[in-house]
């Protein structure tokens, strides 16, 4: 099945209300081609040079959304042109997204990211960490920068009951951020959670946004 057909079908599967990131991280500029000409413009990388790349050597209408792990040294890469980040997991990190912002007179959409896994290797805020950090001082001087939603990735296991628990603990933390923090924000209604494996159970759990990238492209 070609990727366009791929795509069609995980939309046609998902609600209208829920946006698909393709995940073309480490495929070749040829497979984002083949997905823009069947009318797909929506898509997610995780190394900030390659996505650079990427967006010099493709269309300009592309939206392109950064869903790795970001470090503060390779912001510059992405800021004069990243529709969203999905991943903030520090105030550190938010201060650099904004410098860099400013630098390039924009303000960037960014999510932050939860650590509900259980396992270590993943980053992310606990929720007292996030609610402290948005209470701070210094997050309130951040002009460059917009908090849109949340975002969260669950343990890579088999047990659907295990997984369906971290996305409700997700659906809680955004719902906590949305009443303490943004209640009067429209646009605080993100909820990225969900990949190739578990974007169904992530829907059923509140996800606005799902991550997919081995069911359109092929694993890698």
């Amino acid at each position: 099945m070609s990727i366009s057909k791929n795509i069609d079908e995980i939309l046609n599967s998902i609600p209208e209300s829920v946006k698909l990131i393709a995940v073309s991280k480490t495929k070749p500029k040829e497979d984002i081609v083949e997905a823009y000409e069947g009318g797909y413009k929506i898509f997610g990388e995780n190394k900030p040079q390659e996505l650079k790349q990427k967006f010099e050597a493709l269309p300009k209408d592309i939206e392109w959304h950064f869903i790795g792990h970001l470090q503060t040294n390779k912001v510059k890469y992405i800021a004069e042109f990243v529709h969203l980040i999905h991943a903030v997991d520090s105030l550190k990190l938010l201060t650099e997204i904004n410098k860099q912002a400013l630098k390039h007179n924009r303000i960037i959409n960014c999510l932050l990211q939860f650590h509900i896994a259980k396992e270590e290797s993943k980053f992310g805020y606990a929720l007292n960490e996030a609610q402290d950090m948005l209470n701070s001082e210094e997050f309130r001087n951040l002009e460059g920068i917009n908090i849109v939603g949340v975002m969260g990735m669950a343990t890579f296991t088999d047990d659907q009951d295990q997984v369906r628990s971290e996305f409700k603990q997700l659906k809680t933390n955004f719902d906590v951020l949305k009443t303490e923090f943004f209640k009067e924000k429209a646009d605080f209604k993100e909820i990225s959670m969900g990949m190739s494996g578990d974007y169904q159970l992530a829907i059923e759990e509140g996800s606005t946004m799902v991550r997919v990238g081995s069911s359109i492209f092929g694993t890698r």
